[in-house]
C-alpha cells in the first residue's frame, strides 16, 4: 500500500525541533491526515495548532508511571480509534563527565533513561495490540516509528547515558520487527544525525553544534522521502553511512 496514513501521533512535538518538524511536514501529506501531536505544555501545543483542524495537541508527560502512560494511550485511542501511525521521538539529553564521576547526577540521567527508553517501550507496547488487530483487516498498514540517534552507532563521550538510551531503542526497535512485521505491523526506525534543534539549548552548546548540524528542514525533507519509500530505516546525513556501516547487517540476525 502507498504511504496514506489517515491519523498520526507524534510525541514530542512543542519545541523547534525533529518532532514539531515532521508533524507538520506529515500534515501536508496528500492524504490529509489528522497529526495529533504531544508535549508537557498544553499552552504551546494549543499555540501550535490554533487555525489549523487537523492538527491536535494533547498534553503528555512521559516521566509519568506506567499506569498513566498506558491509561493516556486508551484515551487518546477512545478519541482517535483510527490512529494508524505513530511516531515515538520525544527525548532529553544531559552531559556527563566521566573524569568527574563524583558529580554525575544520576537523578537526572535516570529520567533520561524513562524519557528516552522506559517510557518508549511503554507506549509502544500499549499502540501494538491496536495495530496487530488493525493490520487483521488488511484495510491499512500501521506503523510505528522509534526514533534513535546517528549516537547510538557511535557514542559521544560527554553524552553517554543519551548514546546508551538510543542504542537500547535501536535494539528493541529490531527486535519489535521481527515480532510483528510479519504480522503486517511496519515498523521504521528513524536514525538522526546531529541535527538544529532545541534538544541543546540547555548544554550550552547550541553556537558550537550549528556549526556542524544537518538543518531542521534538509532533515524534514529527507526522513519524509524515506518514509514515502517506505523504508525499514530512514537514516538521514552521515547517519546513513554510519548506519551502513556498523549496523544494518544485524537486521537479518535477530531471533524472532
Amino acid at each position: 500500500m502507498p504511504f496514506e496514513p489517515k491519523n498520526i501521533l507524534v510525541t514530542g512535538a512543542t519545541s523547534e525541533g525533529i518532532g514539531k518538524a515532521l508533524a507538520l511536514a506529515l500534515l501536508d501529506l496528500p492524504s490529509q491526515p489528522n497529526v495529533i501531536i504531544t508535549g508537557r505544555r498544553q499552552e504551546k501545543l494549543d499555540e501550535i495548532c490554533k487555525g489549523n483542524s487537523r492538527l491536535h495537541g494533547r498534553r503528555l508527560d512521559q516521566t509519568a508511571p506506567r499506569a498513566d502512560l498506558q491509561k493516556w494511550t486508551q484515551h487518546l485511542l477512545s478519541d482517535f480509534p483510527d490512529i494508524d501511525m505513530v511516531v515515538l521521538n520525544a527525548g532529553i539529553q544531559h552531559n556527563m563527565d566521566f573524569l568527574e564521576a563524583e558529580s554525575i547526577d544520576f537523578e537526572a540521567l535516570e529520567t533520561e533513561i524513562y524519557t528516552n527508553y522506559t517510557s518508549l517501550l511503554i507506549l509502544s507496547s500499549a499502540f501494538l495490540p491496536h495495530f496487530l488487530k488493525m493490520a487483521e483487516s488488511g484495510k491499512q498498514v500501521p506503523r510505528l516509528a522509534t526514533v534513535t540517534s546517528g549516537l547510538s552507532v557511535i557514542p559521544k563521550a560527554d553524552t553517554a547515558n543519551y548514546c546508551a538510551t538510543k542504542a537500547a531503542v535501536h535494539s528493541l526497535t529490531l527486535s519489535m520487527r521481527a515480532r510483528v512485521a510479519p504480522k503486517g505491523v511496519k515498523i521504521i526506525e528513524i536514525v538522526p544525525p546531529l541535527v538544529e534543534s532545541q534538544l541543546h539549548d540547555h548544554q550550552g552548546n547550541t553556537p558550537k553544534l550549528s556549526k556542524f548540524w544537518l538543518p531542521l528542514k534538509d532533515f524534514t525533507a529527507q526522513v519524509m522521502e524515506g518514509l514515502k519509500a517506505e523504508k525499514d530505516v530512514v537514516a538521514p546525513g552521515n547517519s546513513a553511512e554510519r548506519y551502513e556501516a556498523h549496523e544494518a547487517s544485524k537486521h537479518d540476525k535477530v531471533v524472532a
